[in-house]
């Protein structure tokens, strides 16, 4: 364990919990099945959590089913027999009773496998993040499915209340469940591990006296449903998706500047053009693109405006179409993922009888009370295929705001001065800033590879197929941060171009949304009349789109 004075910052996150003094806060209920993202945000930055009592009442039936099971003997992945390779290893025996020996052999498993999986790398996640982690994975266990002792989900709820959140290390899985990462929050409840606790890393043993929570000492499934769940990646892309919600509703707008600020044409965007091919989501942008434009001087023609722009102002429709359409896929993907146990094995409450006619099936059963059936639910891949065709989609995007950038550095584009000089510069302006731009465009075309189908077979040729949703994930964030980035020095050409027209026509007319960003923006990064360091405004410029 890591020296016990070692501080973390809390970005963004205020616990009245931990403070000592009990504030009101807004409290989320949860029954497994019907957690919003929005809820799950909530809890990660302080809100109360509480537990439906019919949430309760099925965990206490799963748990007894789960024990019922393990007093026949029946193969329980992880309960009756070991995991991974050691999947063969009967862990006990039993005839109908489950005898001191029996359980004392089920707890020294479940520590066994605490520890043994204890095995991440990397910075601890962010307190923010694990806490939205926590409550993924407690609304997930509360679905009903797990067979875990109600007092992990009890647990699981103290640690959110009172502020304790294990350190998790940030790296470590390969997609299939981040066995290596959780794991270290079953060995908090336990007592061997570091918990952050009033700004501070300590000692779970310490914090739980403090806090008033009595350690786990699991048994069963407890363990195995512990570390085996994808709550970790999952928030990860839970932030992703957050962040590229955020982007894609500035976008808009965006553009409308830029396209204003080139003297382009909104033809492309009209519905008598984009109702000739009603792909999805192409109407709705174009009609937030011609409402960000209303009253622009854009609606009026002009005898210096080209018939046709470059493609990638033309094509920014389809574009952020079809970004918009990879988002709400993700989003969908993930409130079933959040919503929905993704336990090896399954512990199903009156289980339907289908197939029960043949032994192999039959083995399952627990008569008059269901089943404990191996299951593949662990795997995350409709929520890792869905980040990688968003971060796909984001790329596209970013790569259209690049090139929309560069025309307007371009006189040739513009009929502006070159690289956007103001009238008395005559020296660079934004000649060299645009290797800034393209530097983040390299590095999302790197970052939207897909990543699903890379791996080595790992735990003796078992375990040979991964998502890396963690990984896709991470990309997805550092896409958004880069395109945020992007965005950012595209306002800063487009406002420019804005400035350079209204000094040859003071009366020229922006669209009222546009001209709100326009104002806004100019607030933070002024005009550039002379060269200086851009280094502050390209910040700044980053910043505003992160907050507007």
């Amino acid at each position: 364990m890591m020296n016990n004075n070692s501080k973390i910052v809390f970005a963004g996150l205020a616990l009245a919990m931990m403070s000592g003094s009990a504030l009101a806060m807004e409290s989320v209920m949860l029954d497994g099945r019907h957690m919003t993202q929005d809820q799950a945000w909530a809890i990660a930055d302080g809100a109360e959590v509480k537990i439906a009592d019919k949430a309760m009442t099925r965990l206490e039936k799963a748990h007894e089913l789960l024990m019922e099971s393990a007093k026949f003997g029946k193969p329980v992945y992880g309960l009756t027999v070991g995991v991974g390779l050691n999947k063969d290893h009967k862990l006990f025996d039993a005839d109908g009773k489950l005898s001191d020996a029996v359980l004392k052999a089920s707890r020294s498993f479940n520590y066994s496998t605490l520890r043994a999986h204890s095995a991440g790398v990397g910075e601890p996640m962010p307190v923010r993040l694990t806490r939205l982690a926590l409550a993924v994975r407690l609304n997930t266990i509360l679905s009903g499915q797990t067979g875990v002792q109600p007092v992990v989900a009890e647990l699981y709820r103290e640690y959110l209340n009172k502020g304790l959140t294990p350190v998790i290390p940030s790296l470590g899985t390969v997609g299939e469940a981040d066995i290596l990462l959780s794991s270290h929050v079953g060995l908090a409840m336990i007592g061997e591990w570091d918990v952050f606790y009033k700004g501070k890393r300590v000692s779970s043993t310490k914090a739980m006296k403090e806090a008033g929570i009595m350690p786990l000492h699991p048994i069963g499934k407890d363990a195995l449903s512990i570390l085996s769940n994808n709550s970790v990646a999952v928030a990860y892309a839970m932030q992703g998706y957050r962040g590229a919600k955020h982007l894609l509703s500035v976008s808009p707008t965006v553009f409308g500047l830029s396209l204003e600020g080139l003297n382009g044409n909104v033809a492309p965007f009209l519905p008598q053009t984009n109702d000739i091919r009603p792909f999805p989501y192409i109407g709705e942008v174009a009609g937030d693109i011609r409402h960000v434009l209303s009253g622009s001087y854009l609606w009026k023609a002009n005898k210096d405006r080209p018939l046709q722009d470059p493609l990638s102002y033309r094509t920014t429709g389809y574009t952020l179409a079809g970004a918009e359409k990879a988002l709400v896929d993700l989003g969908q993907m993930i409130d079933i993922q959040i919503n929905h146990s993704d336990d090896n094995p399954a512990v199903v409450l009156g289980a339907s009888k289908d197939y029960t006619q043949y032994s192999q099936v039959a083995q399952y059963m627990v008569e008059g009370k269901g089943g404990v059936f191996p299951t593949t639910n662990f795997e995350p891949l409709p929520v890792a295929l869905a980040v990688q065709s968003l971060n796909i989609a984001l790329t596209q995007v970013s790569h259209n705001a690049v090139q929309r950038t560069i025309h307007l550095s371009d006189s040739h584009f513009t009929k502006l001065s070159r690289f956007l000089a103001g009238p008395e510069n005559h020296g660079h302006a934004f000649g060299a800033i645009q290797k800034v731009f393209v530097d983040m465009q390299v590095r999302n075309k790197m970052l939207a590879q897909p990543v699903s189908f890379d791996g080595i077979a790992i735990a003796g040729n078992i375990e040979d197929t991964f998502t890396n949703l963690k990984l896709a994930a991470d990309n997805l964030n550092q896409i958004v941060a880069n395109t945020n980035t992007i965005y950012g020095l595209e306002l800063m050409h487009s406002t420019q171009a804005i400035d350079l027209r209204l000094l040859a026509d003071p009366k020229l007319k922006l669209g009222k949304t546009t001209q709100a960003m326009y104002q806004s923006f100019r607030k933070q990064v002024p005009f550039v009349k002379l060269d200086r360091p851009y280094t502050p405004d390209i910040q700044a410029a980053t910043q505003f789109i992160e907050q507007y």
